[in-house]
């Protein structure tokens, strides 16, 4: 029992800080220069919308006034069958060159950035959601990495104002992803704000993780995808916990969904150091949750030694900072201080990635996108 203890808290320990740690102290053996330069290809920029009448007319004034040759840009806005005023609002823009397609009825995400992909003309094609306003210089900055010819696909970052749980767990996973890129490859891209070379991009089906797919479908042709902490995107933060626990479980049933798709890329022996960060990015975290389960058990099953009683402290001592924190935001409180944002947002994420398991193993596949309200 004693042995079940260690090697869950381990495998927890490993998952959020030995990772990283491992990916610190390799980042200079591994290391892989990326060749920068002044490149300004031709950009589609790909923009799926569903309902997004709040924020849809500042999305597409934010994306004319960035600083990339008006004439180098070919805007798409696809409209997954909106039922508000977003059809109305984005053809009001058509004179300014945006281009705008509809779907008649709910196909979507997957088939809507499918749609404006056919529609695609240039060499880079840029994917963003409509809840992220991009700094005046990203498009410069994401598309410089492609002056090396093996860059593939460049993620920009995302970055959460507000900060709360999600906004410090963001700033983790940029740091994780920068770590990634000085290795060789990122494991997932952002999926508010990337590019992708037009003649590498998948088929987008329902069901999958457009970021995370393209991520894997880069490398799987022998390309890199990497990062770059200078294409910056800003965003608000989800509206409540209960949003973002939802967010969580439809983003990993679409990962899981995506990574069985490309599982061959979890062989070490063809893939490299790829594999590994793979396993250790995707797989050891969704298993987290788990792993917490198990050592919180086995724990109660060693409480006759005085050692386990005092390890079973801290344990209890989070959980309970995580439940005071998840009444307070029942009962209205909006910024929870950070003694209850952090053990909240780690349990809820944790749990999250069990339901999604869970689903995904009954059969559950996440077919039809619901954008989070930010």
């Amino acid at each position: 029992m004693q042995l079940i203890f260690w090697s869950s808290v381990a495998l927890i320990i490993y998952a959020y800080i030995g990772y990283p740690l491992m990916l610190y102290l390799l980042r200079s053996v591994l290391v892989r220069p990326i060749s920068k330069g002044a490149y300004q290809p031709g950009i589609d920029i790909i923009i799926p919308a569903y309902n997004e009448e709040r924020v849809i007319a500042a999305k597409i004034r934010n994306i004319l006034s960035l600083d990339y040759p008006r004439e180098k840009l070919n805007i798409i806005v696809i409209s997954d069958a909106s039922a508000d005023n977003t059809d109305d609002i984005v053809r009001g823009f058509t004179k300014a060159g945006v281009g705008f397609l509809r779907q008649e009825k709910r196909m979507g995400k997957a088939a809507a950035l499918g749609r404006g992909l056919a529609h695609a003309k240039n060499e880079v094609v840029v994917f963003t959601d409509a809840s992220i306003l991009l700094s005046r210089s990203a498009l410069k900055q994401i598309v410089k990495i492609f002056h090396d010819p093996q860059i593939g696909c460049v993620s920009g970052e995302d970055h959460i104002p507000e900060g709360g749980g999600e906004g410090l767990y963001g700033k983790y996973e940029l740091l994780i992803r920068n770590l990634e890129s000085h290795c060789g490859s990122i494991v997932g891209a952002s999926g508010s704000f990337y590019a992708q070379r037009r003649n590498l991009c998948p088929n987008f089906t329902e069901g999958r993780a457009p970021d995370f797919l393209s991520v894997l479908e880069t490398v799987r042709r022998g390309f890199r995808a990497v990062t770059e902490s200078t294409a910056v995107g800003l965003m608000g933060k989800v509206a409540s916990s209960s949003d973002e626990f939802n967010r969580k479980v439809r983003t990993i049933i679409r990962g899981m969904t995506t990574l069985m798709d490309y599982r061959s890329l979890l062989n070490p022996f063809r893939y490299g150091f790829f594999s590994i960060a793979l396993y250790s990015h995707k797989l050891v975290r969704w298993s987290v949750g788990w792993l917490m389960v198990v050592a919180l058990l086995a724990n109660l099953l060693l409480l006759n030694s005085t050692v386990y009683m005092l390890l079973m402290v801290p344990q209890i001592g989070f959980y309970t900072l995580a439940m005071i924190g998840w009444k307070r935001e029942l009962t209205g409180m909006v910024n929870l201080p950070f003694v209850y944002r952090i053990p909240l947002y780690f349990c809820l994420s944790n749990l999250a990635a069990m339901v999604a398991a869970l689903k995904y193993l009954s059969g559950v596949r996440q077919e039809i996108w619901e954008s989070s309200k930010r």
